[in-house]
């Protein structure tokens, strides 16, 4: 049992921490990342320490959110929690918005990533963002960090790996620097899980599986990516480094044509010698065409194609126009990438990797994005379903499959290609050169 004060009551809340916490509980640092293996209880042990930090916080009105990638996510997981250990000192609580307010007036809400809107508010004095390697890179550096700066407000960072991202680079900085708090609760050193039933998940799993959920590796790949592989061969062959724009090639555009966040644009070149992806942009929470298309406008390219998908030619509701009609009144070039299947953009997407040099400063939040891509798991069936899951990466994987529709065409000189054609050149030839020769004799053939 844990107690603590308020003013001169003393209140014991329902909670008993386990060893591996005390010092997480007890540290003084402003920051806290830690890296946790399945089923160790770091949800219930972050709950407790928001908790208890709110409800003895000097301040008046304390403002406190949990933050899983998704709301129904963040829903299953926390929200029970918050509401069994907090209920010794709730004195409201509200079930449709999914925040209880202490005795002292404290307010803790859980939030999901997927909204981002939802998350922006006066301030904040400490955070939990639970899985954060699933979650849109710009969550914490464009929402919630800034909600922290009134008051000097705290953040826990808390998650398995998921590969060389966003939470690797935190958990690196974290174990350098002291102003952080740093964990890895691995379970073969922290005793939670029974060795026997280690051993029966080690004997069910693939040994990347093991290693990234219970050894919290981040050399694992990431379960389910479809573009795995061949981010880590770009990688490794030097394709993302510094791209420099060329001047004397026309700049096209591949667009996933949603609404705020959901927007997502890759800006390419092609050359005989391979594909150079300069740019990378993703619209903000309010922004529409008319706001993409000026920021486009404002970067030092001379376009040519704006690539999009075949529904742009549907109109919308309320104005009755098409996007591709708006497009083409803010003086952009549209043109329609074909229908195709999921299946088959993500395969083109595969081969086109492997002929692509990344900008890596400039397309880091689409890189990104195209390592987090991954198929949706059912958790019932314990395996991953035939679709893609949906969140914050895939409408850049999206627009990214366009461009991987669009790019034979704009080879100089190069006559239209299908998608079947795209399909059927996955035999990975050893250059760039041979891809375009195989797909000329095809079509002489053809």
């Amino acid at each position: 049992m844990t107690a603590t004060e308020l003013g001169e009551r003393r209140i014991t809340l329902p909670y008993c921490p386990r060893q591996v916490f005390k010092p997480y509980h007890q540290r003084t640092q402003r920051w806290a990342c830690i890296v946790a293996h399945r089923r160790c209880g770091k949800t219930v042990a972050c709950i407790n320490d928001k908790v208890r930090r709110a409800v003895t916080l000097a301040l008046p009105h304390g403002r406190y959110a949990y933050v899983a990638p998704f709301l129904a996510q963040a829903k299953e997981v926390a929200w029970d929690y918050l509401k069994r250990y907090a209920q010794p000192i709730i004195k409201d609580k509200n079930e449709s918005e999914l925040w209880v307010e202490l005795v002292n007036e404290a307010r803790i809400r859980i939030h999901g990533a997927d909204n981002p809107d939802r998350l922006r508010g006066a301030y904040l004095d400490g955070v939990v963002l639970d899985e954060y390697a699933d979650m849109r890179p710009s969550v914490w550096g464009e929402v919630i960090r800034p909600m922290l700066t009134d008051r000097h407000g705290w953040a826990t960072f808390i998650g398995t790996p998921k590969g060389h991202n966003e939470f690797h680079e935190i958990h690196e900085r974290a174990k350098l620097d002291e102003a952080w708090y740093s964990v890895v609760l691995r379970a073969s050193e922290t005793g939670i899980i029974p060795q026997l039933e280690l051993d029966s998940a080690r004997a069910d799993m693939t040994p990347e599986q093991y290693e990234q959920e219970f050894e919290c590796s981040f050399e694992a790949a990431i379960l389910g990516a479809y573009f795995g592989r061949e981010m880590a061969e770009a990688q490794r062959a030097g394709r993302i480094r510094e791209v420099k724009h060329n001047p004397n090639l026309p700049v096209y555009t591949a667009w996933d044509l949603g609404k705020g966040a959901n927007m997502a644009i890759w800006i390419f070149q092609v050359a005989h010698d391979g594909i150079r992806v300069i740019d990378f942009h993703e619209g903000a929470h309010s922004d529409g065409i008319p706001q993409c298309v000026k920021m486009l406008n404002d970067r030092p390219y001379k376009y040519d194609t704006d690539w999009v998908p075949h529904d742009a030619k549907v109109p919308e509701i309320g104005s009755g126009k098409t996007r591709l009609e708006t497009l083409i009144s803010l003086g952009r070039n549209p043109r329609l990438i074909p229908d195709h299947k999921v299946d088959d953009g993500i395969s083109a997407a595969r081969l086109t990797i492997g002929r692509i040099y990344f900008d890596q400063s400039k397309c880091a939040d689409g890189l990104e994005a195209l390592r987090q891509y991954r198929a949706e798991f059912d958790e019932k069936l314990k395996t991953f379903k035939d679709i893609p899951r949906h969140d914050w990466a895939s409408h850049a994987a999206d627009a990214f499959r366009y461009l991987a529709m669009a790019w034979r065409e704009l080879q100089p000189d190069a006559a239209p290609v299908t998608v079947k054609q795209i399909i059927k050149a996955m035999t990975k030839p050893k250059t760039f050169n041979d891809l375009m020769e195989e797909l000329e004799l095809e079509e002489q053939d053809g």
